[in-house]
């Protein structure tokens, strides 16, 4: 079957199996001795756990919010790893320099108009056989609905889906498999809630009080008592670089 005949999925409606991502990854991907690149790092959570535990050869974490790259640039613990300021349409990378490029929920972040071009980034960087994990959440869920009161985001996610079916249907890219997970996202309360997803600086989210006492209320509504617990849907479209 070649890539265009591959189906390729959206979502899966039925996956009801909830995970850590990191035992994923773990099981996808050789992360022992791989130059990995990632991109869209944020806090550079997992940027630490592959670099402190799955003994890469180095990690180029990159981040687009100067804010937050500017806290990377502080951690000094983590010496496989270069923090770099750029986004994904435009990676500071030699061409087929990479055998790992890692995305955690950052390609629909890329403007829309763009989205392609990382897809042609990640092929140029990666060698031959080199392998691209992008993991993308799913537009469904008690959570989805939650942050979409205040930041919707349908539009971007499909086109982010989009561009990766492109890139397989014209041979840029195979597709290697798609893994479908939920995952569990814990706030202690709004608070912790607002000041995790409200007020991260890589978007600007401006609520006006009538908004923001909506989105308090339904918080409270799915959280029940008690600390706060959101399954929500996840989609990893395992890429290669062909041979």
């Amino acid at each position: 079957m070649s890539a265009t005949e591959i189906p390729m999925h959206l979502q899966n409606p039925r996956e009801t199996r909830v995970i850590d991502e990191t035992g994923l990854y773990r099981q996808l991907l050789p992360l022992a001795g791989a130059r990995i690149i990632e991109l869209g790092c944020g806090a550079a959570v997992h940027t630490r756990l592959i670099a402190g535990q799955d003994h890469p050869a180095s990690i180029l974490a990159c981040e687009v919010d100067q804010i937050q790259h500017e806290k990377n640039l502080q951690i000094s613990d983590l010496p496989n790893v270069r923090f770099c300021l750029a986004g994904a349409q435009a990676i500071p990378a030699d061409d087929q320099s990479a055998d790992i490029v890692l995305m955690f929920k950052s390609l629909h972040h890329v403007p829309l108009d763009a989205m392609d071009r990382v897809l042609q980034e990640i092929r140029r960087v990666l060698r031959p056989g080199g392998l691209a994990y992008i993991s993308e959440p799913v537009y469904a869920g008690d959570y989805n609905a939650l942050v979409s009161l205040f930041h919707d985001e349908q539009q971007v996610r499909e086109a982010a889906f989009q561009s990766i079916r492109n890139a397989v249907q014209t041979g840029q890219l195979t597709l290697a498999g798609q893994h479908f997970f939920n995952v569990c996202r814990e706030f202690q309360d709004f608070a912790a809630f607002e000041r995790r997803v409200i007020n991260v600086t890589h978007t600007e989210h401006r609520l006006n009080p009538g908004l923001w006492q909506q989105v308090r209320e339904t918080f409270g509504r799915l959280a029940g008592a008690g600390p706060a617990r959101f399954i929500s849907p996840m989609r990893v479209d395992l890429l290669r670089r062909p041979v």
